[in-house]
């Protein structure tokens, strides 16, 4: 098995996460209904700076966080408290977890799939189900291979459109201004396609500019999974659950052939 997973949440791009990367009314609305719905505690697979923990926590659920990434936790920590906050937030990937506490609902916002290989995905299942409470459910939504969000990414899998070679890096890239006037550019990147795997390697170089001066270029890579919707499920009734239902994207409605990013919502049974 393939070491631990490559992404990209350290360092600067920790830093952008936390003060860009925002949570949408519908997404928070999504997974605050589910934590009221299958019950708390509630555990944030991959919960990054805490888009989405701080906010639910702040209305008073109780929710814990899990990352990979000790800088993202380190941002989510310091969040938190600027809130009179204090959550539980653990370092961990999310295949060897090991946590002290069982949920009632577990869920992950756009997070699955970076497990480094598909065995660690696999694995990542197994220990969600075994921290869920029985009866207790995980929430998770999934973009498909075919995601319109990215339509060119499909053409990959045909050889004659697969990338043979990294991409080049972008001459500009999304550009913004902290709060301390500091400048950050990000500029991503594909560097490989395996359609055999059904993986992607991508690169992310972040710089800092401070009075028109990079100061500071950071580079780091991220490996993503793609899942059908069919293999998410199969992948979903090994690891042990059941109830297993697909939705449209924080609709309620059942999932339709037209919908490129699908809900999953898995139950632990409950004896």
């Amino acid at each position: 098995m393939d070491g631990q997973p490559r992404t990209w949440h350290y360092g600067l791009i920790a830093r952008w996460w936390a003060e860009f990367n925002t949570a949408s009314p519908e997404e928070l609305a999504f997974y605050r209904s589910a934590v009221e719905t299958y019950g708390q505690p509630a555990l944030d697979l991959s919960c990054g700076a805490g888009r989405l923990l701080i906010p639910l926590a702040a209305e008073g659920l109780d929710v814990d966080g899990v990352d990979l990434s000790p800088d993202m936790l380190a941002q989510a920590g310091a969040l938190a408290r600027a809130r009179g906050l204090d959550p539980a937030l653990h370092a961990a990937a999310l295949h060897q977890m090991d946590l002290p506490r069982r949920y009632r609902t577990i869920y992950c916002c756009d997070s699955f799939g970076l497990g480094g290989n598909r065995a660690h995905d696999e694995l990542a299942l197994v220990r969600v189900y075994e921290h869920l409470e029985p009866g207790g459910t995980f929430v998770f939504n999934h973009y498909l291979p075919y995601d319109e969000v990215d339509k060119d990414r499909w053409a990959d899998w045909l050889p004659e459109h697969r990338r043979r070679s990294a991409s080049p890096w972008p001459e500009s890239g999304d550009r913004r201004t902290f709060a301390d006037g500091d400048e950050i550019e990000l500029l991503g990147r594909y560097v490989d396609f395996d359609p055999l795997l059904q993986r992607y390697t991508r690169e992310m170089r972040a710089m800092l500019r401070r009075g028109g001066e990079v100061i500071a270029t950071e580079e780091n890579v991220l490996q993503e999974n793609l899942y059908f919707a069919q293999e998410l499920q199969l992948m979903l009734r090994a690891a042990g659950f059941v109830d297993i239902r697909l939705e449209g994207l924080y609709n309620g409605r059942p999932v339709t052939a037209d919908d490129s990013t699908v809900v999953f919502l898995a139950r632990r049974p409950s004896a």
